[in-house]
């Protein structure tokens, strides 16, 4: 089996697991969840394909759409993730992106820190759109896209640090 298909099977079953078994089972303070099951879509190969990684990211919602009896709105917020991914690869990372000549783990700190909080909150931000689907609860959804994007932010970097080669 090719080393890229095994990492990533692994990270999508792997993320999925902890998700599902562990943070859904977490709310610190009432509202605050972690969502660590994005880490999947930002550390996902770039030079590789994009359909196939929003057909995951798809698959990836739905299931956890599943398992929090939510409607579609992890499905939906993921796929936006991946599909908005390479503008913002583009934009945290510059002309490293537009040669493909970018190593997510081997990045700078800054550059990659941007790219993982942009993207975060804009998952976050589409989900609770979503979950609350009412405009008058603007305020709900900006704190909850905030305090649960930088949760998962923080656990996300956490992760990538303790699971990640600087080869890679």
């Amino acid at each position: 089996m090719n080393s890229t298909l095994f990492i990533n099977t692994t990270r999508f079953i792997a993320l999925l697991l902890l998700q599902v078994l562990v943070c859904n089972q977490l709310n610190f303070m009432g509202s605050l969840n972690p969502y660590v099951y994005v880490l999947f879509v930002l550390l996902y190969p770039i030079g590789s394909n994009r359909m196939g990684l929003i057909f995951l990211a798809f698959t990836l919602g739905l299931i956890l759409d599943h398992f929090l009896d939510s409607g579609g709105a992890h499905a939906a917020a993921a796929v936006s993730m991946a599909y908005m991914r390479p503008a913002f690869l583009k934009f945290s990372f510059g002309a490293a992106y537009e040669y493909q000549a970018i190593k997510l783990n081997a990045a700078e700190a800054l550059p990659r820190l941007t790219y993982f909080a942009l993207l975060i909150l804009i998952h976050h931000f589409i989900l609770f759109t979503l979950v609350y689907f009412d405009s008058s609860k603007f305020k709900i959804i900006f704190y909850n896209t905030l305090i649960n994007g930088g949760f998962t932010l923080l656990l996300v970097w956490l992760l990538n640090a303790l699971f990640s080669s600087k080869k890679s």
